[in-house]
């Protein structure tokens, strides 16, 4: 495999090769789009007179990013609409919708998103707030967690939502103290209002996927599972993206594809996603996984606990949060999907929804025995001790969204205030999971929040934001920055079933990263100024600074 000179060397800088196995390494070789060799001066014998030479200059060389759980098409076509995020300021808000209003006076609606509950009393917008600045059209912005809705009065009146509708089984209107609608809309409320807005065309689905692609790959992101493929209960179908961009070459990103749960449905939708299967796996992209989402946020107060949530007075309440399907019917449902050779992917956010998603894994493990179907459980926000164990005891991955774990207004003023103070206590608690044995992957759920692997390893690191000024939030569940990385690598490349990348190792794809800087050299505070100088996908270039 060595005979023949190497097409490119890296060499020169520190190599996080993210195996286990293998010692300290400064210089790495490719072929064909494959590593050939890892190691130092015995590796540089492989440079002939056309290999191209990348000099690190002491940068460190990492395998690529991989994102466990993010919405590539939806954030990508949000970038292009009126973009909220980046501010939790009232009056910021506020002028850039009036901005983007006025910049498209041909929009039947205004769309968006990237709103922070914490911008509002109580985590409720007000839809005279949007009157104000935009009367004569409808307005309906997502919030940053895509579990929420914010909306003008014409769009309420155009959906015909008044005092008398009633909350839909799933979600919740948010209503002043005499019933009327404030403009907020809570999980499958939101349906009430999306349904009428203008459909987003294929066109704009597949350039919003190419404006992802590029951001991701900046970020040193060469693969993603996207966990909302063949989407339905109100949510957009961004299939159609990835079917033109792989067909066409376009696609230069590995993709999973997580195929759509339908709630509202049973065992009957297990054909239809066989097929989906077959046909949503084409060049690069790969729809073998199946994603269940069991319930909401704790924000809102339906992510599904074992214990209820507390009012603003710190009473308990009669509400534990929603359980979007049947306990019972999940664990035949995963039991079946396991049967057939998928991957489940579970978003479960509450220590109930964490646990049901266990019990339906340990139901298909008892049924058909440890199949490589590699189930992995998304958010993991709350988790009972009790179950811990349990993950690496049934082989169910904990994918992990780092950047979440951190003071924060929306952690500090809607979350632990409002939940029981033992529950408040088990969040993200990644060092316990570690500890127990769980494998970790890693995503961002981007565009809920950040996309960059590196801020979501210095989340992981320091349970602190770069820069944000609070105390590290729960400190004892740190990660060490090896962990972090084999996370957003090797683990997540594990979760997505791409068995040849992930660690830097002779026959792997070469999917590489280079940082600016070597975090190891530096503080764990320091993690966060780190970035991506360049991005390789099968040994080409796809970014770079």
């Amino acid at each position: 495999m060595r005979s023949a000179p190497a097409d490119l060397v890296l060499t020169n800088g520190p190599v996080f090769t993210a195996d286990p196995l293998r010692g300290p390494a400064t210089t790495v070789a490719v072929r064909d789009g494959r590593i050939i060799a890892v190691g130092a001066d015995d590796v540089r014998d492989l440079t002939g007179p056309r290999t191209e030479t990348i000099d690190l200059a002491g940068r460190l060389l990492l395998p690529g990013f991989q994102d466990a759980h993010v919405h590539a098409v939806m954030g990508g076509v949000e970038l292009n609409q009126c973009d909220l995020t980046g501010t939790t300021d009232l009056d910021e808000y506020l002028r850039r919708v009036r901005e983007y209003a006025d910049a498209h006076p041909d929009r039947e609606w205004i769309s968006g998103g990237g709103w922070a509950m914490e911008a509002f009393p109580g985590g409720v917008p007000g839809r005279e707030l949007l009157d104000r600045v935009v009367p004569d059209r409808p307005v309906h912005l997502i919030n940053r967690d895509h579990h929420g809705a914010w909306v003008n009065s014409r769009a309420l009146e155009l959906a015909g939502i008044g005092p008398g509708t009633p909350d839909p089984v799933d979600g919740r209107i948010d209503r002043r103290p005499d019933g009327e609608p404030a403009g907020g809309l809570q999980e499958g409320a939101m349906q009430l209002v999306a349904r009428l807005l203008p459909e987003v065309t294929p066109a704009e689905r597949l350039a919003g996927l190419l404006r992802a692609q590029a951001l991701l790959h900046s970020l040193g992101v060469t693969a993603w599972q996207d966990a909302m493929l063949c989407a339905t209960n109100g949510y957009p179908d961004v299939s159609d993206a990835y079917l033109e961009a792989a067909t066409t070459g376009r696609l230069t990103a590995t993709v999973v594809g997580a195929l759509w749960w339908d709630r509202d449905r049973g065992a009957e939708q297990i054909p239809e996603l066989l097929a989906k299967r077959d046909r949503h796996t084409v060049g690069r992209l790969r729809s073998d996984s199946v994603k269940l989402m069991l319930d909401g946020i704790a924000e809102n107060f339906t992510a599904a606990m074992t214990r209820p949530y507390r009012d603003s007075c710190g009473c308990a309440t009669a509400n534990s949060g929603l359980s979007f399907i049947d306990p019972a019917q999940l664990r035949e449902h995963v039991a079946a999907l396991d049967a057939h050779g998928f991957q489940v992917h579970f978003h479960a956010l509450g220590d109930r929804a964490v646990r049901e998603a266990l019990d339906a894994v340990a139901a298909a493990r008892a049924r058909n025995g440890f199949r490589d179907t590699r189930p992995h459980l998304a958010h993991l926000q709350v988790v009972h001790p009790d179950d811990v164990p349990r993950f690496r005891a049934l082989g169910a991955s904990a994918n992990m969204q780092p950047y979440w774990a951190a003071h924060e207004p929306q952690m500090d003023e809607l979350t632990i205030p409002f939940l029981e103070p033992e529950l408040a206590r088990r969040q993200y608690p990644f060092a316990a999971l570690r500890d127990a044995g769980a494998h970790l992957a890693a995503g961002s759920d981007w565009p809920v929040s950040t996309p960059d692997p590196v801020q979501g390893i210095h989340v992981a690191v320091n349970r602190a934001h770069h820069g944000g000024g609070y105390p590290p939030f729960l400190p004892g569940q740190r990660l060490d920055l090896v962990t972090a990385l084999t996370a957003y690598t090797a683990g997540s490349a594990f979760v997505n079933r791409l068995d040849d990348t992930g660690s830097i190792r002779a026959g792997f794809r070469a999917d590489l990263v280079v940082l600016d800087r070597d975090p190891f050299a530096a503080p764990a505070a320091e993690i966060g100024d780190a970035s991506v100088v360049m991005t390789l996908v099968d040994g080409k270039v796809v970014h770079h600074a």
